[in-house]
């Protein structure tokens, strides 16, 4: 367990979604070089793995990712109260309850998404989970499930969840589907609704909602930020990373300029620094493949990346196409 120094507060303006085998603390530490004001969120981490399994493993991450949160999945209060606890010991900056997975080793777990046919549970989760904790404990959610997709179905949700005391709600505005729907097609079927999102927003004043679902660009942040209290990117922050940078600088107005080529050499510095601890380079460079995404030597870069991490070449390898001058320093 590790004694992390928390930063000054910061505002919800912009955030990168939690997602399985993506943003993991190599994926967050880039996405903080990216967006130094954005929030970031663990992959989501099951109750019996942070009480039974290794908690390093699950939990360890860099100071340099602050803040951070962790995104828990469970739907015991008893276990969801230990691991928010835990959660903080360990130094994140918030502790966040997964009611959105629909898949389906979610769903044999009864956590994620089928939780939403259970606002009172929900509710006692949460409440549970603040009771043992001093920072924020936070819900990712959908806007419907199934065949509770309503807009009465989703007020009152919001309304039951909320006398847990828990302000912050990070809408997915696409309602989840717990059979006939890979965890796949449920990022993309059935259609978005944001206008579920903003009458939240409009029913609940006193509520922080956080949109989420089919965000990519600065205009997409713009569009949802004139009724919302912030943006969530899920997949295009992992695709496309760049658009961090540019939501950084479109959303924040202390925010520096920065350049591909040195933010590549402090993700070549840090992989040298965990390769000391064991850590393999492409366990790292598979989070930059869409760094040059849409830029000239764009597909050289990931064909020489998948090259390195196929490989598992040094790190200090991959600067070679812009030795060669196949790619241009930008």
């Amino acid at each position: 367990m590790t004694d992390k120094q928390q930063p000054a507060p910061a505002n919800r303006r912009l955030s990168v979604a939690p997602m399985m085998d993506w943003t993991d603390r190599h994926c967050r530490y880039f996405h903080r070089l990216l967006a130094p004001s954005a929030w970031l969120y663990t992959e989501m981490v099951t109750t019996g793995a942070i009480l039974h399994g290794d908690q390093p493993r699950h939990l360890d991450f860099d100071d340099a990712e602050l803040p951070v949160a962790l995104q828990l999945g469970g739907s015991n209060p008893h276990e969801l109260a230990q691991c928010a606890r835990i959660g903080e010991q360990w130094g994140y900056s918030e502790i966040n309850l997964n009611v959105g997975c629909p898949s389906d080793r979610v769903q044999r777990g009864v956590f994620g998404a089928c939780l939403m046919k259970q606002p009172p549970l929900v509710r006692d989760c949460l409440a549970a989970m603040q009771d043992a904790v001093s920072v924020p404990v936070t819900i990712k959610t959908r806007i419907g499930v199934d065949d509770y997709d309503s807009w009465d179905f989703l007020r009152d949700f919001v309304g039951e969840v909320a006398r847990s005391g828990v302000s912050v709600f990070i809408l997915h505005a696409r309602k989840a589907w717990l059979s006939g729907l890979s965890p796949k097609q449920n990022r993309e079927i059935p259609a978005l609704e944001y206008d579920k999102a903003q009458r939240v927003k409009q029913t609940f004043p006193e509520l922080q909602i956080i949109v989420n679902g089919g965000i990519t660009c600065v205009e997409d942040a713009h569009q949802h930020l004139a009724y919302s209290d912030g943006v969530m990117l899920g997949r295009a922050a992992y695709q496309t990373p760049w658009v961090l940078s540019q939501c950084q600088q479109a959303l924040f107005a202390d925010a520096a300029p920065l350049d591909r080529t040195a933010v590549m050499q402090k993700m070549i510095a840090y992989c040298e620094q965990q390769q000391r601890h064991g850590v393999k380079p492409r366990h790292i460079g598979r989070h930059l493949l869409g760094l040059y995404h849409a830029q000239p030597g764009a597909r050289i870069w990931r064909r020489w990346m998948s090259d390195c991490l196929q490989r598992n070449a040094p790190a200090s390898d991959w600067l070679e196409p812009f030795r060669s001058k196949q790619i241009q320093a930008a």
